[in-house]
């Protein structure tokens, strides 16, 4: 028990002081070194920490707490915040729009609003998938540090329900474009073959990218020419769910 709380102290301590390093943790919390040391790397391995600034070897949080306290309190928040919104992205473009809250190296549809179109793009409630396989994973990869990004692409996923995804190379430029104009496109190239996505971030009031929206268009009614239009109505939707979860 000693331990753990021990732990959770080494946590709190970098939470509240990142970047920070193990002879000032020491200082500030009485505790041995060896035994921060231990705790730090616990963390590490257990995705709750990670070094900020290798150079000098100082310590920062990872996005986890945060993403797990949406999944369990804030993911019916999020779901409630971000419905209206949604809803009217779906209503102005008359296709399916999802929300893809971040857990860890996946994203989880926790939304969707349907076309009123016959032929339309289903995806089930609850689908997890990688986040380098959906528009809005790369949207969300799009706002993570390159330390971050690379994290996530050393999990190299190859294909998904059969399905292709971009190759580490690939993912990198798209992810380079996506950060430069704003929102991420999918051409009927990954995953599910003859559907179009564009995808945007949420970003919560941290910087840190915790969901994303992604509207989905089956390739045969895509038109180009509205590309811009629909990119840009994806985009002031997911930075009004933004600025929404800044006000709770």
């Amino acid at each position: 028990m000693n331990s753990v709380l021990t732990t959770l102290r080494i946590y709190e301590e970098v939470a509240t002081r990142q970047p920070i390093g193990v002879s000032a943790l020491a200082r500030e919390t009485g505790i041995p070194k060896s035994s921060v040391q231990r705790c730090l790397v616990t963390l590490q391995k257990a995705g709750w920490l990670r070094i900020v600034d290798p150079e000098r070897v100082r310590w920062g949080v990872t996005a986890k707490a945060l993403v797990l306290g949406l999944r369990g309190a804030g993911e019916q928040d999020l779901n409630e915040i971000a419905t209206p919104a949604i809803r009217r992205l779906a209503a102005q473009t008359r296709e399916t729009v999802f929300l893809a809250l971040r857990d860890g190296d996946d994203c989880v549809m926790i939304a969707r609003i349907d076309s009123t179109h016959t032929v339309r793009v289903y995806l089930e409630i609850g689908t997890r998938i990688p986040l380098q396989a959906t528009s809005a994973g790369v949207a969300i990869l799009s706002r993570l540090s390159m330390r971050d990004v690379d994290a996530v692409i050393d999990h190299r996923v190859d294909s998904v329900g059969g399905g292709p995804v971009p190759s580490p190379d690939e993912l990198r430029k798209e992810i380079e474009a996506t950060s430069s104009r704003g929102y991420s496109l999918n051409m009927s190239s990954w995953y599910r073959p003859h559907v179009a996505t564009i995808g945007a971030p949420i970003v919560s009031v941290d910087g840190v990218p915790i969901a994303g929206i992604a509207l989905s268009v089956p390739e045969m009614r895509y038109d180009h020419s509205k590309e811009e239009e629909l990119a840009q109505l994806v985009v002031k939707t997911a930075a009004e769910i933004g600025e929404l979860l800044a006000q709770r």
